[in-house]
């Protein structure tokens, strides 16, 4: 059975992230694309948001980790925030995006990204 999604790109906040201390200290700018996996058909059927995901709720719990918290790695951002999306969220799975924009080397590059997708445990009966 195919599982409905919620999408949500471009969440973008300045963050401060990095291994080098100093790139923590000043920090930079993400951004952030989520992809949940739920069923969207009671939501569709009653037209009220008690039944779906509250798509702003997302947001700002992604916000909210990657400007409250630091981490060397975008990886460690990246689960972080799917952890905390699984435990909050009546959602089977998230996947998200985490692009570092404009890292600070030599190259120019428009960013760096990790995509991870992550499965809410189901307990064994």
């Amino acid at each position: 059975m195919k599982m409905d999604c919620i999408i949500i790109q471009g969440i973008r906040f300045h963050g401060r992230h990095g291994v080098p201390e100093e790139e923590r200290q000043v920090g930079g700018h993400y951004e952030v694309d989520v992809t949940l996996s739920c069923s969207l058909e009671e939501a569709g059927k009653s037209d009220a948001l008690e039944d779906t995901i509250d798509y702003a709720n997302v947001v700002e719990i992604i916000i909210n980790i990657g400007t409250q918290r630091s981490f060397q790695l975008i990886e460690a951002l990246a689960e972080t925030i799917a952890s905390e999306i699984l435990n909050q969220f009546a959602v089977e799975s998230v996947c998200l995006t985490v692009k570092k924009l404009r890292p600070p080397i030599e190259q120019p590059i428009t960013f760096f990204a990790v995509e991870i997708c992550r499965h809410k445990e189901k307990a064994c009966s």
